[in-house]
């Protein structure tokens, strides 16, 4: 076909479509920022909504999350039920904060019982500008699409340069283990680098997960015991 025969197709071109929707964003970003701008240093951890409490990834979750909040860190989840209430109920286990961001779904997922705070996003990109703003550290459970995707966008962004290079710590070796073997072919078909393979660890001994987040998050970056801020009342803030 000649391309002088093209017909190109027309699309939605609404300014004010457009407008509307950036400063929607801008509005949530904002709301975001300032609902969990005091919640200091946080380990994320992501894994599936649906796990139930009788389930052992439930629990060694609850444990792992238990053993973060003890380094002083603050844990942070989707907010939802599953593994994500597990990470944030193992931080109220010992006395550690717990906070949830979560997702305005057609169907609504409802903040688990365990949560100090959280904050509703209404966009999926929006709602991981948060999670990675305030985190020194992902832990990856088991999990599907969501998790997956949260985990890899985090590797690409350190893969990058465009975020600081933190840990990220994969739980569940039996569960990965056709991931992480896919990992390893796209390492040697070299569509990443021989260093890309490296950019997280992958274990179940949360006290090798605990040195490492210790090495890398805690000393690499300097974090200390934190001073008591207060906020500002004339910006209406709160902690």
């Amino acid at each position: 076909m000649n391309r002088s025969e093209i017909v190109f197709l027309d699309g939605p071109q609404s300014r004010w479509k457009e407008l509307k929707f950036t400063f929607q964003t801008m509005t949530q970003l904002i709301h975001g920022f300032r609902a969990l701008h005091f919640i200091g240093p946080c380990i994320t951890i992501f894994g599936s909504a649906r796990f139930k409490e009788d389930h052992p990834y439930y629990a060694l979750t609850r444990k792992a999350a238990a053993a973060f909040a003890q380094l002083g860190f603050t844990i942070l989840t989707g907010g939802g039920p599953g593994l994500m209430e597990a990470a944030n109920r193992g931080a109220k286990d010992v006395g550690g904060r717990s906070v949830g961001c979560n997702i305005q779904l057609p169907i609504e997922q409802q903040p688990n019982p365990y949560l100090d705070k959280w904050v509703y996003m209404k966009q999926f990109f929006l709602r991981k500008v948060l999670l990675v703003k305030y985190s020194f550290a992902f832990v990856v459970m088991p999990g599907g699409y969501g998790t997956l995707d949260e985990y890899f966008e985090a590797l690409t962004l350190i893969q990058t340069h465009k975020i600081k290079n933190f840990p990220i710590i994969i739980f569940g070796k039996e569960y990965h283990k056709d991931l992480l073997e896919h990992i390893e072919q796209m390492s040697k078909s070299a569509t990443i680098s021989n260093d890309d393979a490296h950019l997280f660890l992958v274990t179940d001994n949360i006290d090798e997960a605990v040195k490492l987040i210790i090495e890398k998050s805690i000393k690499q970056y300097g974090l200390k015991p934190e001073n008591k801020i207060k906020p500002f009342k004339w910006l209406f803030e709160h902690k």
